[in-house]
């Protein structure tokens, strides 16, 4: 199944492999994504479908250094570029879109100013990544430190950055995406809201789970109007713990989250599953459920082996599932995976900065179509 065709709104995917968000800290001054950048989403042209990096709405939606951003004319340029080259390929791309909330610095911040987030709480331990030298990415060199203490945002701020998603929605669309993914998920700003442990406030953004849902359900409102809903994705890790976003009833406001998300019509909902080492295994009575209400494409990624995703596909928890680190090495994932072709080793030393090096530069497979016993291949990640 995972090499079958499958139908995401207007768009025909060859394949049910997704490239899912990853941060590769490699944008220029202005945070402008780069030919380098377009090269990279390229080579990777034939997953089913690219979710880029994770791309800041707004200079206040910044948490890490070098990390493009789209929100200003010369980004859409920048991703202009990306994406005809992505689309030249045959390839299929949408754009995520990210504002990170609390987890950013005050070098990062318009003027200098502390982040916001939901409530003025702090996540102890969670770091971000800054360039207090302005060396830039090519210099690869940065230092992770303690974000920020940030400060409570109110209803008419909520309002603005509702506007902001918006607007990098339109320029996603004028920068030739094919669609946007919202991040809601990885405790950033909207997981913010959404989590009880992270949302303090007493107004009606918080509280309630359906308070703690508005925000979620405003910025999905405001951006479908300028994509449309099927061309509009929105990323959740329902049951994980990361950068301080811990919810009491995990389940249960996931559940609701997939019930007010199949209410607005969006086009998928990307689950993020816990990827660390020894991390909890989600339930299988929870991905039921949440297919049972959920009726949308549902995108599952986090460690999946070729093994583990058709046994997702077959169940039917999954329509698509999102292959990561494997995609870092191996920009031709898809016919490794069919022709049972082995994977390139990780170069873990230029994940985050630098230039073509761990980048562009990881080498090809370039053979004939095989034959169907090839395609039966038992290859793994």
């Amino acid at each position: 199944m995972l090499f079958s065709s499958y139908r995401l709104g207007e768009l025909e995917l060859p394949n049910r492999i997704v490239m899912p968000p990853m941060t590769r800290a490699r944008a220029a001054n202005g945070n402008v994504a780069t030919e380098l950048m377009a090269e990279y989403y390229a080579q990777r042209a034939s997953a089913g479908l690219i979710i880029t990096e994770g791309t800041q709405i707004s200079q206040q939606g910044q948490g890490y250094a070098w990390t493009p951003g789209i929100h200003s004319p010369q980004q859409v340029a920048g991703w202009r570029a990306v994406t005809d080259a992505v689309h030249a390929a045959g390839g299929r791309i949408f754009a995520q879109l990210w504002h990170v909330g609390r987890v950013s610095h005050v070098s990062l911040q318009p003027g200098g100013a502390a982040p916001v987030s939901s409530s003025p709480l702090m996540a102890e331990g969670v770091k971000v990544f800054i360039d207090p030298e302005g060396r830039g990415p090519q210099a690869g060199e940065g230092q992770m430190v303690q974000h920020s203490s940030p400060r409570m945002l109110n209803a008419e701020e909520i309002a603005g950055i509702v506007r902001d998603y918006a607007d990098a929605a339109r320029n996603a669309m004028a920068a030739g995406f094919d669609g946007v993914e919202l991040h809601a998920a990885n405790g950033y700003l909207i997981n913010q809201f959404i989590d009880s442990q992270a949302n303090a406030r007493t107004d009606e953004y918080g509280g309630s789970l359906s308070n703690r849902l508005r925000f979620l359900q405003q910025v999905v409102e405001a951006v479908a109007v300028v994509t449309g809903p099927e061309r509009l994705g929105v990323r959740l890790a329902p049951l994980t713990t990361l950068q301080g976003a811990v919810d009491d009833t995990p389940q249960a406001t996931y559940l609701g989250a997939a019930k007010c998300l199949d209410e607005l019509g969006v086009a998928y909902i990307h689950v993020a599953e816990a990827d660390w080492d020894d991390a909890p295994v989600m339930p299988e009575a929870f991905k039921e459920a949440l297919r049972l209400i959920y009726g949308g494409t549902l995108i599952y990624a986090g460690k999946y082996t070729q093994e583990r995703a058709e046994t997702a596909l077959r169940n039917g928890w999954a329509d698509l599932i999102g292959f990561g680190r494997p995609f870092i090495a191996n920009p031709d994932l898809p016919e490794r995976l069919r022709q049972g072709i082995p994977l390139n080793e990780l170069d873990t030393t230029h994940f985050f900065g630098g230039g073509a090096a761990g980048y562009t530069d990881y080498p090809l497979v370039v053979s004939d179509v095989p034959e169907p016993a090839a395609r039966e291949s038992s290859a793994r990640v």
